[in-house]
């Protein structure tokens, strides 16, 4: 059983307190979740080296999550999940897909009609049998009719972030054995889109029957489709399909880019090998029946006149035409501005959060918290955001003090997420946000306005001079929830006339802006900002999703403001801002 696995136990557990309403145990079934998904080493790993002590070292682990964790454990059960169950039969997972059900509305539907799933929610809404329950209304009825239909567009797709933590365990098993030689995830998770069907992996092995039998046998595998010594199939507990294909060694960079795509990239390559009289496949490159490359995927691309091709840009979309851009890297993020406390709605404490950003070698990390519209997140207001600018001074004197020196220098800045109201205006005052370091501003309701209203919306709340950044820029959430409507030229226009700096929110399920909206701000020069949205910290470990949208968005280091050094930063949102009305 893998970390991920009984982290999904304690989320779902945490739902069916919160729809008991029990007092603060689903906020820490979810601190445990959280953790034990963020685990390096395997849950039952610690457990059988250090008994139940070492489980109540898991943070967000007390004593009683400890006895659950032991239970799980020991058993593969959790009784007290099982008995919600039994009392709710209903699909979570599903139901909490639809953009707008929570969990008491998920506790009501099953209650007054035995709505256990999507089918029976959807069947519910289009016969009218939920706008006149309490609570509803024939908007909310409409608005599940559409939230469905969006869902089924995307049915069997994985988030990344649910699926390569788990892909990349598999390969990281795999090439410990000795047997292996070489071997790469392919597929859409190597080029680090933001959804996946199922896992491609590939391999070269100098015994096939020794890592197909390790591979078919690897914890987590429900269902083993096929076996055989070049390819092997297998789906896993959480739902999909993992392919591992054996390759020679000859062969392994010209299947790797075959295997790595995209299906739109790979013919265009094709079409120019073509053209200069050669062949290209999964086998090799090709003159004649003369191979004469394959071994490596830099050598295939270097063969046919091109430079080095990286995975996220495989798409086909000018990449074979254009000079190629020296992507973003995760080691160049200096910061991270986008993070919640729990002086909101976050679980850490600021210093919690920046210890953590500590020791991801960050310089500088931003506590963003939301403000006082958003009463769900525990918005601050004015006052709050004074007494927290005085904790994070007091921080920031006593991080000066540290020993190590690169740690001295780390600096916490104060700015806040505000909330953009219909009419453009922010709800703090002005007063209070020239005191913070940075403003962040986001829309957070109203999301179906009119694209002109909601244009000029964003636009007006862009011209306030203390707002810097634009939070998760369009409001999508993916597999959930569309963008909402926007002129995005006229948008891009007064970003840039505003000298505003547009997020590229890593959420796994935001990665908002996406990469073709990252690449037309980039055209446009526009300033881009990579954060994580955290409300935990070890939600810091998200931006490598969020780099990973930058890089197929063909963002460089120079159009993200986080790879700035602090000084570089500060100088950025001193920039002359136009005032609005």
């Amino acid at each position: 059983m893998s970390n991920k696995e009984i982290a999904d136990i304690f989320y779902k557990l945490a739902i069916f307190l919160e729809m008991d309403k029990k007092a603060f145990k689903p906020q820490a079934h979810e601190r445990a979740g959280a953790s034990l998904e963020a685990l390096k080493q395997d849950v039952y790993t610690i457990y059988k080296n250090g008994g139940l002590p070492a489980l109540e070292q898991i943070p967000g682990v007390g004593r009683g999550l400890a006895f659950k964790i032991e239970e799980y454990l020991k058993t593969g059960r959790l009784r007290e999940y099982e008995d919600y169950k039994r009392k709710l039969p209903v699909k979570l997972d599903e139901l909490l897909a639809v953009e707008g059900i929570g969990p008491q509305k998920i506790k009501f539907l099953y209650q007054k009609l035995g709505i256990t799933d999507i089918k029976s929610l959807a069947r519910a809404a289009k016969q009218d049998k939920i706008a006149g329950l309490p609570g509803f209304g024939k908007a909310s009825e409409e608005n599940i009719i559409e939230a469905i239909a969006f869902l089924s567009k995307s049915n069997g797709r994985f988030l990344l972030a649910e699926i390569l933590p788990l892909a990349e365990e598999i390969v990281s098993r795999l090439e410990k054995l000795k047997e292996v030689k070489q071997i790469s995830l392919a597929g859409s998770l190597r080029r680090m889109k933001e959804t996946a069907g199922d896992v491609d992996i590939l391999a070269v092995a100098s015994s096939p029957d020794k890592v197909m039998d390790f591979f078919v046998n690897f914890p987590g595998v429900v269902k083993v489709w096929a076996r055989g010594r070049t390819k092997s199939s297998v789906r896993v507990g959480q739902g999909f399909d993992i392919d591992l294909r054996l390759v020679p060694e000859k062969s392994y960079g010209s299947a790797l880019q075959y295997f790595t795509g995209s299906k739109e990239h790979n013919i265009a390559l094709r079409v120019l090998a073509m053209s200069k009289g050669l062949k290209l496949n999964e086998y090799g490159l090709f003159n004649g029946s003369k191979m004469i490359g394959g071994r490596t995927e830099k050598g295939i691309y270097r063969l046919l006149g091109l430079s080095y091709i990286e995975p996220e840009i495989r798409e086909d979309k000018g990449e074979l035409q254009n000079k190629q851009p020296r992507l973003i890297t995760l080691n160049e993020v200096k910061g991270d501005l986008h993070c919640h406390s729990e002086w909101a709605s976050g679980d850490n404490s600021i210093l919690e959060m920046a210890q953590a950003a500590m020791l991801r070698g960050y310089q500088y990390i931003g506590i963003s918290d939301h403000t006082k519209f958003l009463r769900i997140e525990n918005g601050l207001d004015e006052k709050q955001l004074s007494e927290q600018r005085k904790e994070i001074d007091a921080l920031n004197v006593e991080i000066s003090k540290y020993r190590n020196a690169d740690m001295s220098k780390f600096r916490i800045l104060q700015g806040a997420e505000v909330n953009i109201l219909n009419d453009g205006r922010i709800d703090i005052n002005d007063q209070a946000l020239s005191k913070l370091d940075y403003v962040i501003a986001g829309v957070h309701s109203s999301l179906k306005m009119p694209k002109q209203k909601m244009t000029e919306r964003i636009i007006r709340a862009m011209k306030n001079p203390y707002v810097k950044i634009i939070s998760h820029p369009t409001g999508r959430l993916i597999m959930k929830r569309d963008e909402y409507q926007l002129d995005f030229d006229r948008f891009l226009r007064a970003t840039k006339e505003t000298n505003a700096i547009l997020e590229i929110n890593s959420s796994p399920k935001r990665l908002d802006l996406n990469d073709q909206n990252i690449r037309r701000a980039k055209q446009s020069g526009v300033k881009m900002i990579i954060n994580t949205d955290s409300h935990q910290k070890e939600q810091l470990e998200f931006m490598k999703y969020g780099v990973a949208q930058a890089r197929r968005g063909w963002a460089e280091s120079k159009d993200i403001v986080n790879t700035l050094p602090l000084a570089g930063l500060l100088k950025v949102f001193s920039m002359p801002r136009e005032r609005g009305e």
